[in-house]
């Protein structure tokens, strides 16, 4: 397994050791050993599946209190990947980092606690898998505007397919210190 930083301190791609022939392949996606021995010591409670369509983009999710973090891969397509530094105080607050995912590469990327998610499907269907180390709690369940210009992530997408959800997300600098993390 190798690790590849990111511009955001705890953003990490991960790719896994792939074994394949002409027959097919094999890798590990988790191995907890493995994974804290890199120093990301995880223990997830939730494991989720979404199919999206070419085009479509979800995000910018996170969850206060109770922030989950995500090891996310794409199982089927390909999606590029953001996560946001949402946590109050902390030296990258704003800033984002992004990872090309698919099918093909078998890429991870661990978005810690703390970071707004989200992802736009560049060849679909896209099915997307996220290992969660805290349950889904609807009541922490929040959002940012995918196109905050104060963001200014660079989507690969100019007319995203969105949810009504997404698409009233409000602006970061709109959002209430009390519903953001804190860093730590």
């Amino acid at each position: 397994m190798k690790l590849i930083k990111t511009a955001l301190d705890g953003c990490l791609v991960v790719e896994p050791k792939v074994h394949g022939d002409e027959r097919g392949f094999f890798y590990e996606s988790f191995n907890a050993g493995r994974f804290a021995e890199a120093g990301l010591d995880l223990a997830f409670v939730q494991t989720n599946v979404s199919r999206s369509a070419q085009g479509v983009l979800r995000g910018l999710h996170y969850q206060w209190p109770n922030p989950q973090g995500k090891l996310v891969s794409v199982l089927e397509g390909e999606v590029y990947d953001v996560a946001v530094d949402i946590r109050v105080g902390s030296p990258t607050f704003g800033q984002w980092a992004a990872a090309i995912l698919s099918a093909e590469n078998k890429r991870h990327f661990w978005v810690p606690e703390g970071f707004a998610h989200g992802f736009a499907v560049l060849e679909g269907p896209a099915t997307f898998l996220y290992q969660c180390t805290a349950l889904y709690d609807h009541a922490a369940d929040a959002g940012i505007r995918w196109n905050d210009a104060a963001l200014a992530i660079d989507w690969p997408l100019a007319r995203p397919s969105l949810s009504d959800k997404d698409q009233k997300a409000p602006f970061l600098a709109d959002v209430a210190p009390e519903r953001l993390p804190v860093f730590a």
